[in-house]
């Protein structure tokens, strides 16, 4: 694999790993399933992983193009992107998105037996609007280049088995981590999502209007 390809192979990893944030979604996945057995709990994060990868590689590949048919510019998705995430971003240095949503979440979970595999596992939580937005972006930075887009294809499938990991250690996670050092992690993570989210709003603008 080319240099560069691997350049945007890691900076892909890293950029998806800081917004699906896999210990923080294991400690909501446990709060989620209390009273699941054990091979509930390894299928329900093995069904959740696959439809979350499913969603983020199919919305990076076909997400521009539909984005020209609707006749939306790469600039404004890219403005928009960043926005919307450090709206995400804020939510998670002030820890009320985390809260908010685990809380819900939990009590959604333990109010149905409905499998929580699709909603909210695998969507919002792990492919989320964040994570789908970045993927477009990713892709919209690859220009087309075979091997920069199998990197970035590949930074999916690395978060996605990261996240499954978490998942499958999800009880474990959640002691290590408890309420302070998830919500310390949260926030600190929420810092460099607010960082990624500027740096896609600079570049959207400079696209807009610095280039021809």
């Amino acid at each position: 694999m080319p240099w560069p390809a691997l350049n945007t192979f890691f900076y892909a990893t890293v950029a998806l790993l800081v917004i699906v944030d896999p210990p923080g979604t294991a400690v909501v996945f446990a709060a989620m399933t209390p009273n699941d057995t054990k091979a509930e709990r390894i299928s329900q994060a093995r069904r959740a992983c696959i439809i979350a990868f499913i969603v983020l590689a199919v919305f990076g590949l076909a997400g521009e193009s539909l984005l020209s048919a609707m006749g939306i510019g790469l600039a404004a998705m890219r403005v928009a992107g960043g926005i919307l995430l450090f709206i995400t971003a804020a939510d998670m240095v002030r820890g009320s998105h985390a809260t908010r949503d685990s809380e819900s979440e939990r009590e959604a979970a333990i109010r149905t037996d409905d499998d929580i595999a699709v909603f909210p596992l695998a969507i919002p939580l792990i492919a989320g609007p964040g994570a789908m937005t970045t993927m477009v972006v990713l892709h919209s930075h690859a220009g087309g280049n075979p091997w920069e887009i199998a990197a970035i294809e590949a930074a999916v499938a690395v978060t996605i088995l990261i996240t499954l990991i978490a998942l499958l250690a999800a009880r474990l996670v959640a002691r290590l981590l408890g309420e302070t050092g998830a919500s310390v992690a949260g926030r600190v993570l929420g810092v460099l999502v607010a960082a990624l989210a500027a740096q896609i709003t600079l570049d959207g603008i400079k696209q807009a209007f610095f280039t021809q």
